[in-house]
């Protein structure tokens, strides 16, 4: 094989597919390149290296049908990086312009191994001499990571550690984070992520996504030819507006794209080559942002209006015609004004899914389901009450209604009726209806006006009470005891990020409730002991459905996202929890278990695309369990030759 060593500049070998900085399109231009390339380092070879160079071009033409066949196991899309577990026994070559060799190898995240690199490699790879002669394993190096971690007293300080890890060296970040996911996951992403976007302009060290910008209208398909990668099958996109509870963050809100893709790759095996990070930067209008001299967005008011949209809608169509139609993109804290008119304008003609309206939504059901299991009844005999008739509010209580519908057969509008929404100018009621926003009359039922949310407990005495109102603690103690007034076990989602802007606390539920209140909330809270028992809250996590949904999506090349994929999603979440996870308080199964239940996930969605006729990956495998998990992602080292 040809190293980097024994070519000479002109003769350097381009990645197959592409290189880092390389259109990829098979212009005739890069093939000359490379032909001539390949000629140069040929004639300059000694007699016996011609030979070898000729038994390594036969390898390489085995090598390339053999990734032809795992590409189509990995949803089509060419594995180069050796990231399916399909392929994990096989040695790969560390390709960059060149075969990644000496001082570049270890500033590549994707093939970087630090002091894992065996002898055999370090000589193959001149690494001989750049690195101290300790060999180390990659799970001694998760425990000395994890070790270092924990000296942080600073969730922040742990983020930065986490981001410096995850750029110098891919693996063994999703490594640490896959085998530690319990401890890390408030860590890269809920509530620490909050605080990350809050002060991303001084912690930014170099891009980890795409800005599309205002300066760049026109240009926005210039701009995504600018990402290395070509094979992308899921975008997260953000503008800024909403991040979290926090409010409008701008160009900072890319902490918010970056963790969800982390999660992607580790919980739901998406491969970290196949998605890409993008803000949408049209200003903010957080007055503290503009007068900061470390802000690295806009420094304008954020565009409105036709000035918006048109920025939209060409970076929509640029998406589409650079990745194609099957790629997943999931649009991540737009402002409700926004949210609800770009998923209604672009699911008909794009492969789009909002992780505010329908993977709260779909979580959120999975926990009513779950719950049943301890509450009793059925999802149709509960009431359910909302704070908060923002995106996640009215997201959730459509989806409930649906799966009401669903289980009873009967209309969806007298499904609504069972779902109350209080905003900030009290119940949703017919007499508002002309001055609601559209996405809100819906739920606006016959009843007098009441302009308090216990004023309305008392009034419609519900059996489910669903914060998303981003107000800390505005399930006061009044509150959560009249539900306890009228339920033996009232239900009791507090699901507003990040934690300070909790509804309510863990602690505060059980103890207003005498330790009856079936809790769960967004962000996540310690154990709580009551009456010598312990209670281990709920979390209402997006992380338990959207990684599944999104392998889901991606192994059956479905081309649209379809409202009975989010029920077949929640429905297999609800299945994972166990008597066990009853007993200890908690409705939603742990953790730990989260790559076999993105699995399953992935499977019931892909099941439900292939059913409605809107999966393109044919034919239909037959165990789409098992093709998930051979899909998924592994961050063990490879060998390289």
């Amino acid at each position: 094989m040809l190293s980097a060593r024994t070519a000479s500049p002109a003769a350097s070998l381009w990645k197959r597919g592409g290189g880092a900085g390389a259109r990829g399109d098979g212009c005739t231009s890069c093939l000359e390149v490379r032909r001539r390339a390949a000629a140069v380092a040929v004639r300059a070879a000694q007699p016996k290296r011609v030979e070898a160079v000729a038994m390594e071009s036969a390898a390489e033409t085995a090598e390339v049908a053999a990734e032809k066949e795992v590409a189509a196991a990995g949803g089509g899309v060419e594995d180069k990086y050796g990231e399916d577990r399909a392929t994990e026994e096989l040695p790969v070559t560390p390709w960059a312009f060149s075969v990644a060799s000496g001082y570049t190898l270890l500033r590549d995240p994707h093939h970087n191994k630090g002091l894992a690199f065996t002898e055999r490699e370090r000589d193959a790879h001149y690494l001989r001499g750049l690195l101290p002669p300790g060999v180390v394993s990659q799970d001694l190096q998760v425990k000395k990571i994890m070790h270092n971690l924990r000296q942080y007293k600073v969730p922040l300080q742990r983020y930065v550690a986490m981001m410096d890890l995850q750029e110098r060296n891919e693996r063994l970040f999703y490594k640490l984070l896959i085998d530690n996911v319990e401890e890390l996951l408030p860590v890269v992403y809920t509530p620490t992520v909050g605080e990350a976007c809050q002060k991303y302009g001084s912690i930014f060290r170099r891009p980890q996504g795409l800005y599309v910008s205002l300066r760049d209208k026109g240009k926005v398909l210039d701009v995504l030819r600018n990402w290395p990668e070509r094979n992308i099958q899921v975008i997260v996109v953000t503008d800024g507006e909403r991040i979290l509870g926090l409010g409008d963050l701008g160009c900072q809100g890319m902490g918010i794209p970056v963790g969800k893709l982390s999660l992607y790759t580790a919980l739901g095996g998406v491969r970290p080559s196949a998605c890409l990070p993008i803000t949408i930067d049209v200003g903010t209008n957080n007055e503290q942002l503009l007068n900061d001299e470390f802000y690295i967005g806009l420094r304008q008011r954020r565009a409105t209006g036709e000035e918006y949209h048109e920025l939209m809608e060409e970076f929509m169509d640029a998406v589409k015609q650079i990745y194609g139609e099957k790629v997943l993109i999931q649009f991540e804290d737009f402002a409700n004004h926004n949210a609800f008119d770009l998923l209604a304008k672009y699911s008909k003609s794009h492969l789009v899914f909002n992780d505010d309206i329908q993977g709260t939504a779909s979580v959120v059901l999975a926990g009513l389901l779950s719950s049943l299991k301890v509450v009793g009844g059925t999802l149709a005999e509960h009431t359910y009450l909302f704070l908060g008739a923002g995106e996640a509010g009215t997201g959730i209580a459509e989806l409930i209604a649906l799966e009401i519908s669903k289980q009873t057969n009967a209309p969806i509008e007298e499904c609504r009726k069972k779902v109350w929404l209080v905003d900030s100018k009290g119940l949703i009621v017919n007499s508002r209806k002309d001055s609601l926003q559209p996405f809100k009359k819906s739920w606006a039922h016959e009843h007098e006006p009441v302009t308090t949310l216990l004023d309305a407990i008392e009034s419609i005495k519900p059996t489910v009470l669903i914060g998303t109102s981003g107000v800390g603690r505005a399930f006061t103690k009044e509150v959560v005891e009249a539900m306890a007034s009228f339920n033996e076990r009232p239900v009791i989602f507090s699901l507003s990020n990040p934690t300070s802007h909790s509804e309510c606390t863990a602690e505060e539920a059980y103890n207003w409730t005498q330790g009856r209140a079936v809790f769960a909330s967004g962000s996540p809270f310690d154990p709580v002991e009551h009456n010598g028992k312990i209670h281990v809250p709920g979390q209402a996590n997006n992380a338990y459905i959207f990684p599944g949904f999104g392998l889901g999506v991606v192994i059956s090349g479905a081309i649209r996202v379809h409202e009975d994929m989010l029920l077949a999603a929640s429905e297999t979440l609800a299945a994972q929890a166990t008597q066990e996870n009853f007993d200890k308080g908690s409705i939603f199964p742990p953790f730990t278990n989260i790559r076999k239940i993105s699995a399953l996930i992935a499977a019931s969605v892909a099941a439900k695309a292939y059913e409605l006729g809107l999966a393109t990956r044919l034919p239909r495998p037959r165990d789409l369990e098992k093709y998930a998990e051979s899909c998924m992602y592994t961050p063990v080292y490879r060998s390289y030759r």
